[in-house]
């Protein structure tokens, strides 16, 4: 059971997770409980780093984020006990969370649960800091980078071969886009790991994209359901155990990237191993990438790519470090991302078209595209992204007010072909 931090802001919030955590347990199911840091606590830990120190040691301000979940699980525990129960809590480390050395967004690549099973097989309730762990290497506190408390909770109900992970946050579960921009969007019941990733990847924030893939790579069932309701939320499964897939399941958005642009890059051999080898060595996470064929007698080109936001002055600062590969690096921070996603595209032809054409219709105008079996990604203005996410969800008919039809049984669901 993996709680965020919305789900432990406050004393209340704290004392409802124990007690669902204590009613899993009463249920008869060994529970491990993962938890985040507080509300804003994360983001307060940050702001006060920089307060200190414009440029804070990466190892230092992994030391000060991994607090943030120590105090969470130490106040639950107390909770847990004033219920009847033992529990303990652990931080990342003494979890048995092995990760690599990259400070500030360090990667799991081994849990070693001995401590875990030994508390369980002495009728503990185990309370997990998420978000941290120990690197192989250095013996160093790490962070998993925003939202990898999510992560944390997959990789231990791996290790231990839980039945399920159940991730609660402040929504009911996965929706086919955000209600906030949407208000007739509707939960889905179930969706695969491969649409999950491609949710998670173009902007869906209910689940970390990597704490997906790992789900995914060791068959892990997740329910993302609300803490502060007690009904069944959206279950990510492999494809298989799903249901037949509509054409589109979701629309996803989001308005945090930006885009670096690299202005008469040379056109030979191994220029783009150096930008991208060099990102990589950066630990920046490139998007969607384009590159056009150089039509001047100059044989130069332009070369375009999306990074998260947070990451372009490292992204800006790593491509002039380069020195020769172009003749100018410029940057737009105010790009938007909207995209659709379904496993039903695979097999119908003409999605596509259908996107760039509502997009058209709502005077939208695309920047950049990119598409894989099941999602298509377009780059827009910022400003348009909740008018291209109504005119999508509506033209797909994914709202609660779409024709459906009926199964014999009665139950409804969604068409499988375009309106």
């Amino acid at each position: 059971m993996k709680f965020g931090g919305t789900s432990v802001a406050g004393p209340e919030e704290i004392k409802r997770a124990a007690a669902r955590i204590v009613g899993a347990r009463e249920g008869g199911a060994r529970v491990v409980a993962v938890l985040s840091a507080r509300g804003k606590t994360t983001d307060e830990l940050v702001e006060a780093a920089y307060e200190i120190s414009e440029r804070p040691v990466a190892r230092e301000m992994d030391m000060l984020l991994s607090t943030g979940e120590r105090v969470s699980c130490a106040l639950c525990a107390m909770a847990i006990h004033d219920m009847g129960h033992e529990a303990i809590s652990l931080t990342g480390s003494q979890a048995g969370i092995v990760t690599d050395s990259s400070h500030t967004k360090a990667r799991i690549i081994d849990v070693r649960a001995e401590r875990i099973r030994e508390a369980l097989g002495e009728d503990r309730i185990v309370l997990v800091a998420g978000f941290q762990g120990v690197s192989t290497d250095s013996r160093d506190v790490t962070t998993l980078g925003r939202g990898g408390s999510d992560t944390t909770a997959v990789a231990i109900a791996a290790a231990l071969q839980a039945t399920v992970c159940e991730i609660y946050t402040d929504v009911r579960g996965v929706f086919s886009a955000d209600p906030r921009i949407v208000p007739d969007a509707v939960k889905l019941e179930e969706v695969s790991y491969e649409e999950m990733l491609e949710m998670s990847a173009s902007g869906a924030k209910v689940l970390q994209l990597r704490s997906v893939e790992y789900a995914r790579n060791h068959a892990v069932r997740i329910h993302c359901r609300s803490s502060f309701e007690d009904a069944p939320g959206t279950l990510v499964l492999p494809e298989e155990e799903t249901m037949e897939r509509p054409l589109v399941t979701a629309v996803t958005h989001t308005d945090g990237e930006a885009r670096v642009t690299l202005s008469g890059v040379r056109d030979e051999p191994g220029v783009a191993g150096r930008i991208f080898g060099a990102l990589a060595t950066a630990n920046v996470n490139v998007d969607m990438i384009i590159q056009n064929e150089p039509v001047g007698d100059d044989q130069l080109a332009d070369l375009s790519f999306t990074v998260d936001r947070d990451e372009l002055a490292t992204a800006e600062e790593t491509i002039r470090s380069l020195g020769d590969v172009s003749n100018d690096v410029l940057k737009d921070e105010r790009i938007g991302k909207v995209s659709i996603v379904g496993a039903g595209m695979r097999s119908h032809p003409g999605v596509a078209a259908k996107v760039f054409e509502t997009l058209g219709g709502s005077g939208i105008n695309i920047e950049m595209i990119s598409t894989s079996p099941i999602k298509i990604s377009c780059v827009i203005d910022a400003d348009q992204v909740p008018k291209a996410v109504k005119a999508l969800h509506e033209a797909f008919d994914l709202g609660a007010d779409a024709v459906r039809e009926e199964d014999p049984t009665g139950t409804e669901h969604r068409p499988t072909v375009p309106s």
